[in-house]
C-alpha cells in the first residue's frame, strides 16, 4: 500500500503494550515492517510485577512483557515508552524506579537494542481519581535517574 500510494519513505510505527509481540501474526507483521522502515514503540511502565499490575491492570504477566521486549529488540532496535504518574499523590517509589532501571539494563545486557526511552506522564484526566500528572521537574528527575542507571538515551514528554 505504501508503494502504491507513493509513500515509500513514510515510517510505519507500531505502538504496543508488548503483550502480543510473541504471536505468529505479529511476528509476520514485524518482518513486513522491518522491510519498510518500520519501528516498534513498546510500553514498559514498571519494574516489578506488583507495580505493573497496579498501573496496567492486566492479566498479562510482566515476565511475558519482558520476554517479548527482549526477543523483539534482539531482532531490531525499539523505543521503550513508559508512563510515569502519581498515585494517591505520590510518584513512583524509588525502589520501583530502581527495579525499572534494572529491567532496562538487563534487557540491554541480554542483547536488546533499545534506541531510546520515552518517559511521559498523564496528558488528560483519567477514570481513576487517585492518578495524577507528574510535574516537568519530577519527570525530568526520573529521566535523569534512568539515564544514570542505564546509560540509555531518555526523552521526556509532559
Amino acid at each position: 500500500m505504501k508503494r502504491a500510494e507513493g509513500l515509500d519513505a513514510t515510517k510505519l510505527v507500531l505502538i504496543t503494550d508488548a503483550a502480543g509481540l510473541d504471536t505468529g501474526s505479529v511476528k509476520r507483521g514485524l518482518a513486513l515492517m522491518d522491510a519498510n522502515q518500520g519501528e516498534v514503540w513498546a510500553k514498559l511502565d514498571a519494574g516489578t510485577e506488583g507495580y505493573y499490575k497496579l498501573v496496567n491492570r492486566t492479566a498479562v504477566r510482566l515476565d511475558r512483557i519482558l520476554h517479548n521486549l527482549l526477543v523483539t529488540a534482539r531482532a531490531r532496535p525499539i523505543i521503550i515508552q513508559s508512563l510515569f504518574l502519581k498515585m494517591h499523590g505520590q510518584p513512583m517509589p524509588p525502589e520501583e524506579l530502581a527495579a525499572y532501571c534494572d529491567r532496562l539494563a538487563t534487557l540491554v545486557r541480554d542483547g536488546a537494542q533499545i534506541r531510546e526511552v520515552h518517559l511521559y506522564t498523564i496528558a488528560r484526566p483519567t477514570p481513576e481519581p487517585f492518578c495524577g500528572k507528574l510535574t516537568k521537574a519530577e519527570l525530568e528527575a526520573k529521566a535523569a535517574t534512568v539515564r544514570a542507571k542505564t546509560g540509555l538515551k531518555v526523552v521526556t514528554f509532559d
